[in-house]
């Protein structure tokens, strides 16, 4: 029998760190409750089994090893306090958003309707690709299942229409249109909190670390000026970088149309859905401004896991979407489990003081720096650390802690500011690698973009989109 090798390399990363010395200044539990984060880590990378059963083994030995909580009721509830974290519930909930769209078929809808008015030129098709995304990343927490499972099979009919497959033709059209596709999913991942499951994982890691909390618009002002901006250059910059050949496309024009027309008029799920997922942006946006009145709300205040709570319910009453398929949504109870055990292991991290001590180690190269300097220097390792990881939220998981640690404990670095700068940058650094990101395999794998092109195209967008970070975000949100 094959033996698979990386079934047994986070058992191996964790005994070699349990068998290293306590490193001074750290006792035997702290030591060794990080060893059982770093092989949960390790998993999660390489994938070493379903990540939702990484991260409940892994919790469940910290548990029981008492790491965290001696008393064995104690450690019960520190194990089991992730799965009524709000945002966890949020970001599950928000899955189910993904059904609705995938199974009243609105999602497709919206995409052929902004190809057939954008689609007659080469570039302008790249802006329809763009606005697709655009259109539905507020209300679809995966870029997998927006990019991946929505535009990507749409666009994937589009290269053959003018002869361009994978391979030496690609350079027609089919390049252009993939890069333009995967390269804005990253942004708009990045610009609505609720576009990238991650997103809320890490501002509870932030929440629970440094105290941090934005809510839906203050998260979407803050990135605005760069989203909006890199938004309108992606397509202009990929039209340019992969230079297609075919410089017009009314072909595909004629093809959407045909599909729309298959489709026929609005079915009637489609129009809950729109209404729906509409009521959740107006919730998002308004229910936490007290300047504003709520109908049918105690106060003028909804948290954004009750609005998806109340859609959720209203979908399930519409017949949108039928509990069954709340059931059968794999991806969704995965993220469930994979979510609370990584929030709940990446808490106890700072809740026994490791995260103190390793701030503490790290920060001291810093001292005597300016504070913009060292805040760029965090950034930017959090950032481009992420050619190491393949899982945005394990990356936020392991990193994200210490990088706010280091902050706190260097003078003068804005410590909030740090927060949004690293927490924006999760859906950016999905461009920079074949396997950064959800949908990252699944354009590189088309075989429209060739490999070492992937890594070149994803290394010039990744270092625009960091630069963007530094020179656009941090100065407008120091001015907000």
């Amino acid at each position: 029998m094959k033996i698979n090798w990386k079934l047994f390399a986070p058992l191996i990363v964790w005994l070699i760190i349990y068998l290293i010395p306590v490193p001074p200044g750290l006792k035997a539990n702290q030591w060794h409750y990080f060893a059982i984060f770093a092989g949960v880590i390790c998993g999660l990378i390489l994938e070493s089994m379903p990540v939702g059963a990484v991260g409940l083994i892994g919790l469940t030995i910290a548990a029981v090893s008492g790491y965290v909580e001696p008393d064995p009721n104690k450690a019960l509830k520190w194990a089991l306090s992730g799965f009524s974290e709000a945002t966890v519930w949020l970001i599950v909930g928000a899955f189910i958003f993904a059904i609705g769209y995938r199974k009243s078929g609105l999602g497709k809808r919206i995409a052929l309707l902004l190809v057939r008015a954008l689609g007659s030129t080469t570039l302008g098709l790249g802006y329809a690709v763009m606005l697709s995304d655009l259109v539905l990343a507020p209300a679809t927490p995966s870029n997998t299942a927006r990019s991946g499972g929505t535009i990507y099979p749409i666009i994937s009919n589009i290269p053959a229409l003018y002869g361009s497959a994978p391979g030496p033709t690609a350079g027609k059209i089919g390049s252009y249109i993939m890069w333009t596709a995967f390269a804005t999913t990253a942004v708009t991942s990045s610009l609505f909190f609720t576009a990238l499951a991650p997103n809320g994982a890490a501002m509870a890691i932030a929440k629970k670390t440094v105290n941090v909390e934005v809510n839906w618009s203050q998260w979407f002002i803050g990135f605005a000026p760069l989203g909006i901006a890199l938004l309108i250059l992606v397509p202009f910059l990929s039209y340019l970088i992969c230079r297609p050949t075919i410089k017009r496309s009314p072909e595909v024009v004629t093809w959407a149309a045909g599909e729309l027309d298959k489709m026929g008029p609005l079915s009637r799920n489609e129009r809950w859905m729109f209404a729906l997922v509409v009521l959740a942006m107006f919730l998002w946006i308004t229910g936490s401004n007290p300047n504003i009145s709520l109908p049918l709300v105690g106060s003028n205040y909804i948290n954004p896991t009750m609005v998806v709570l109340v859609v959720i319910s209203l979908l399930l009453i519409t017949r949108v979407v039928d509990f069954s398929d709340i059931v059968a949504e794999k991806s969704a109870w995965e993220v469930f489990f994979y979510f609370t055990s990584l929030l709940t292991l990446a808490s106890g991290l700072n809740e026994i003081g490791f995260i103190k001590w390793v701030a503490v180690m790290f920060a001291t190269p810093l001292e005597g720096t300016s504070p913009t300097f060292a805040l760029i220097m965090l950034v930017a390792l959090f950032f481009w650390i992420h050619y190491f990881f393949s899982s945005i939220t394990s990356h936020a998981a392991a990193v994200l802690p210490v990088v706010l640690a280091v902050g706190t404990s260097v003078s003068g670095v804005s410590v909030p500011l740090l927060t949004m700068l690293c927490c924006y940058s999760l859906g950016l650094m999905g461009v920079i690698s074949p396997y950064a990101t959800g949908p990252a395999p699944m354009y590189y794998g088309s075989g429209y973009i060739g490999k070492s092109a992937f890594w070149l195209y994803g290394w010039l967008f990744g270092l625009l989109y960091f630069l963007g970070l530094i020179f656009v975000v941090r100065p407008w949100l120091e001015m907000i």
